[in-house]
C-alpha cells in the first residue's frame, strides 16, 4: 500500500469520526429529522401503513332557523366510532360558535391602533362597542337512555367525560341540544359564517357554517386534535354520514351540502320540472327560480314553515344557506363515471354576472380539478353569494363579488370568478384529502391554490394567475418577521397570511412542476398523492414523501429550504470568462512541459464586458502519471482539434439568497439566436454558496441570463446578467411597485 493512499485512508477516516459526531444542517440534509417518523400508521413510501386507522362519525340533526330573532337551535345524535387502538374515556367537540363570544380574538388590529378619524367599524372590531350575544347555549348532552352525560366548556372545545371507556373498535351514540344567536357578518372581522342583512327590501341571506357541535379528530400523530379556534386556523373534521332536517320559513330557500331528499314537500311543480330539466341541461343553465319570482319572494314574509331534508355521504362537513332573496340557476356536468349538477344562488344584487358566470365557474371548476386530481365523487356542487369572503364546504361554498349598480369591472369579475373557482376546488384539498387545517394550513389553501391557478390558466387565460414572480415581494421581505410556510397559521402574521399559505406553497408546487420534476412526472405523483389519501387525514410528510416515491427524485434539499426556512432565492452571476484554445499544430506530445506551453489554470480576463475578446489559453500533452493505472489514452490531438475555433465559457455563480434551486442559464449570441442550458440543485451540493461550470459554445456570446423565464422567484434579477444590466429591469420594476 503506497504512502499517499495510507494517508488518504487515514483522513478519510477522521472525516468520518468527525462527521459523526458533528450533525449536518446543511441544505442537502435530509428532512427525515423534521417531519414524522414512518410507522406502521405512515409508510416510509408516504402512503398509508398497513396499520392506518382513522375515526368516523355519523350525524343526525333537527335544526330549526328563526328568522325573527336570528336564532338557530338544533338537537343532533352523533354515533362515534372508535377505530383506533387506545380506549377513550373523553371525546372533545369543537364548539366555533363560541369564538365569537366578548373576549376572543378578532383581528381589528390587523387595519391599525386607535387612531384620530378612524371609520367606526374598525372601531367595534377592536372593542366589542357593541355587545352580541354569542356563542352556545348546550341544553343537555345525553345518553341513548336519556341520562346526563358530564361535560366541560373551555372556550370553543367541550370536553365529553365517559363513564365508561369506548373501547378499541366499539361505538357510542349519544345526543346534543343547542342553540345560538347567529352573528350579524358585517360586525365581525374574518366572519365565514352568519347573517347578512339586506335593509332596502329588509330581508337576510343566511350561511350558516361550523354550526353544530362537531366531533375533533383523534389521529395516530396528534392524538386530540383540540386546538381552539382563534377564525385563522380552520378545521379537522371526520368523516361520516349525514341526514339533516332544516325548518325554516315557508318561502325560504335552502341550499345544502347533501342531496335533498324531499324535494315534492319542500318545491313547487315547476320548480321541480325546471330542476329535472336542468340534471339533462349540459351546454346551459337552467333557472329553477328567475330573478323575477326572486323579487316577486322578497315582499312578503310567509308565517308558516318548511322542512328541508337532506343526506350526504362520506363528507367531514355539513353547510347550508337560506333566504326567500335567491334566484337559483343549475347545470348538469358530466364527468367520467356520473354527472354532478352545478348549481348557484344568489340575491338580486348579483344580477347579471352571478347569472352569467358562477355556475358556468363552477362547471369549468368541476372539469379540471376532476381531470388533474381525480373525479368528483359527489352528486351536487353549489356557489352561494355573499358579501366579503370565500368559504368552503363539502358541495357548498360561500363566495363573493358583486356588481355595483348592475355594473362589474373586469378586474372585480375576474376576482369573483377566480374566487368561485377557488372555493369549489376545497371539494379536493381538504374536503376529500382530509389534511389538518388548524395545523397545517397551507396543506389545503396551498394544494388547492395550485389547481385553482391552473384552472385559470386554462379556462380563463385573459385573467390574472399566480406565477413564480408574485411571490418576490414577499419573499425579499423583512427576514426578522417572516415565517416558514410550516408554521401553524394561528402563529403567522395576518399581513403575510395569504403569501405564505396560498401562493409561496403554490409557486413551490409549481416550480417543482415546471422546472425540478417535469410535468408529466408531477403530475403522476401529485395524483398518486391525491388518490392515497382520499378519504383519510395526511399529514406534510406523507405529501413529501409520496412525491419522492412517485418520482425518483430526492427533493429534500427543496422542502428543507422552500418549506421550513426563510431562505429566498437570489442567484448572482458573479464572474464569466471567456477562452478559446490556440490552434497550435506543433504542440509537444510528448510529456516535457515548457513554461511556453503553460498558461496559470483559470486566467480568463476578468472582464465587465466582452469588448476585448477571449484568452487565448494552450492545451499540453497529458502526463503518463495523470492516467494512473491506465493504459489506453485518449486522442489528445483529435480532442485539441475539437477544440479550435470553439468558445469556452467560464461563470461562477453565487448564492446570495440561501436557497438553492436549479440553474438556468440563456446565451444570447452575436447573431441574435440564443439558447438554454439548466443545471440541476444538485450542482450546490459540495460548495452550496458558490459554483463554477464551464460551458462550449459554437458561437460567440453576448450575453448571458440567469432565470431569463422568472422560473424561480429570483428576488434581485439586476445581478443575473453579464455583461451587468445598468438599470432595473421590467421584472425589478415590477417588484418593487408590488413592495409599495
Amino acid at each position: 500500500m503506497s504512502h499517499s493512499y495510507t494517508v488518504l485512508l487515514s483522513l478519510c477516516f477522521t472525516f468520518s469520526v468527525y462527521a459523526q459526531n458533528q450533525p449536518y444542517q446543511g441544505k442537502f440534509e435530509p428532512i427525515d429529522n423534521l417531519i414524522t417518523a414512518p410507522n406502521v400508521y405512515r409508510s416510509a413510501s408516504g402512503a398509508p401503513g398497513r396499520a392506518y386507522w382513522q375515526q368516523r362519525a355519523d350525524y343526525k340533526i333537527k335544526a330549526k332557523l328563526d328568522e325573527k330573532n336570528n336564532i338557530l337551535s338544533g338537537d343532533e345524535t352523533i354515533t362515534y366510532y372508535n377505530n383506533s387502538p387506545d380506549d377513550l374515556s373523553y371525546l372533545w367537540i369543537q364548539l366555533e360558535q363560541n369564538v365569537n363570544k366578548k373576549g376572543n380574538e378578532d383581528f381589528g388590529f390587523a387595519f391599525g391602533n386607535v387612531r384620530d378619524s378612524m371609520n367606526t367599524r374598525h372601531m367595534q372590531f377592536l372593542t366589542r362597542a357593541i355587545d352580541f350575544p354569542a356563542g352556545y347555549t348546550i341544553k343537555y348532552v345525553k345518553d341513548t337512555n336519556g341520562n346526563a352525560i358530564k361535560s366541560l366548556v373551555n372556550n370553543t372545545m367541550m370536553k365529553v367525560i365517559l363513564d365508561e371507556p369506548i373501547k378499541t373498535g366499539e361505538s357510542l351514540t349519544f345526543s346534543i341540544g343547542w342553540s345560538y344567536h347567529i352573528t350579524d357578518r358585517s360586525m365581525f372581522l374574518l366572519s365565514r359564517e352568519g347573517y347578512e342583512y339586506f335593509p332596502e327590501d329588509d330581508n337576510t341571506v343566511y350561511l350558516i357554517a361550523h354550526w353544530f357541535p362537531r366531533m375533533a379528530v383523534y389521529s395516530d400523530t396528534e392524538g386530540w386534535q383540540n386546538k381552539q379556534f382563534n377564525r385563522l386556523g380552520e378545521f379537522a373534521l371526520e368523516f361520516g354520514d349525514y341526514d339533516v332536517e332544516i325548518t325554516v320559513p315557508a318561502d325560504h330557500l335552502v341550499a345544502a351540502t347533501g342531496a335533498l331528499n324531499n324535494a315534492a314537500e319542500v318545491l313547487t311543480k315547476t320548480q321541480r320540472q325546471r330542476l329535472e330539466a336542468a340534471r339533462k341541461s349540459v351546454d346551459k343553465t337552467v333557472m329553477i327560480v328567475t330573478p323575477e319570482e326572486a323579487q316577486a319572494n322578497e315582499k312578503s314574509k310567509s308565517p308558516n314553515t318548511k322542512t328541508w331534508k337532506f343526506r350526504a355521504e362520506n363528507v367531514r362537513d355539513f353547510a347550508f344557506a337560506s333566504s326567500r332573496k335567491f334566484i337559483w340557476d343549475a347545470q348538469a356536468v358530466p364527468l367520467e363515471t356520473h354527472t354532478v349538477l352545478a348549481m348557484s344562488f344568489y340575491p338580486k344584487e348579483g344580477l347579471p354576472v352571478w347569472a352569467e358566470s358562477s355556475t358556468l365557474a363552477v362547471k369549468n371548476a368541476l372539469e379540471v380539478y376532476s381531470e388533474d386530481v381525480f373525479e368528483y365523487p359527489y352528486p351536487v356542487c353549489i356557489s352561494v353569494n355573499t358579501s366579503n369572503i370565500g368559504m368552503e364546504f363539502p358541495m357548498i361554498s360561500f363566495n363573493g363579488g358583486r356588481p355595483v349598480d348592475g355594473k362589474i369591472s373586469e378586474r372585480a369579475k375576474a376576482g369573483m370568478i377566480s374566487t368561485i373557482v377557488h372555493e369549489v376546488g376545497h371539494n379536493w384539498f381538504p374536503m376529500i384529502v382530509s389534511s389538518d387545517e388548524r395545523q397545517w394550513m397551507w396543506m389545503d389553501e396551498g394544494l388547492n391554490t395550485f389547481i385553482h391557478q391552473r384552472t385559470m390558466e386554462k379556462r380563463y387565460p385573459d385573467y390574472p394567475h399566480t406565477t413564480p414572480k408574485d411571490i418576490v415581494p414577499f419573499m425579499s421581505g423583512d427576514k426578522n418577521i417572516m415565517r416558514p410556510i410550516m408554521t401553524s397559521s394561528d402563529n403567522d402574521l395576518l399581513s403575510q397570511f395569504g403569501a405564505n399559505y396560498y401562493r409561496k406553497p403554490t409557486v413551490g408546487l409549481q416550480i417543482l412542476r415546471n422546472s425540478v420534476i417535469g410535468k408529466d412526472l408531477f403530475d403522476q405523483a401529485f395524483k398518486e398523492y391525491a388518490k392515497r389519501w382520499k378519504y383519510k387525514h395526511p399529514n406534510p410528510g406523507d405529501l413529501f414523501r409520496t412525491l419522492e416515491d412517485a418520482t425518483a427524485v430526492d427533493l429534500d434539499w427543496f422542502y428543507r429550504g422552500w418549506f421550513f426556512t426563510t431562505d429566498n432565492v437570489d442567484m448572482e452571476l458573479s464572474n464569466v470568462k471567456w477562452f478559446t484554445v490556440a490552434n497550435e499544430e506543433n504542440v509537444e506530445t510528448n510529456n516535457k512541459v515548457t513554461k511556453a506551453n503553460i498558461k496559470a489554470e483559470n486566467t480568463g480576463k476578468n472582464i465587465s464586458n466582452f469588448a476585448d475578446g477571449p484568452e487565448m489559453i494552450t492545451m499540453v500533452s497529458t502526463p503518463s502519471q495523470a492516467y494512473g493505472q491506465f493504459l489506453s489514452r485518449l486522442d489528445e490531438p483529435e480532442l485539441r482539434k475539437q477544440l479550435y475555433s470553439k468558445n469556452i465559457y467560464e461563470i461562477t455563480i453565487k448564492n446570495v439568497g440561501g436557497l438553492v434551486m436549479p440553474v438556468t442559464i440563456q446565451w444570447q449570441y452575436t447573431d441574435g439566436t440564443s439558447e438554454i442550458d439548466t443545471l440541476p440543485a444538485e450542482i450546490w451540493r459540495h460548495n452550496e454558496y458558490e459554483t463554477t461550470e464551464t460551458f462550449i459554445k459554437e458561437k460567440q456570446v453576448a450575453k448571458v441570463v440567469l432565470d431569463p423565464n422568472f422560473e424561480f422567484a429570483d428576488t434581485d434579477t439586476t445581478n443575473n446578467s453579464f455583461p451587468k444590466v445598468e438599470e432595473a429591469s421590467e421584472f425589478d420594476q415590477f417588484k418593487n411597485k408590488a413592495k409599495n
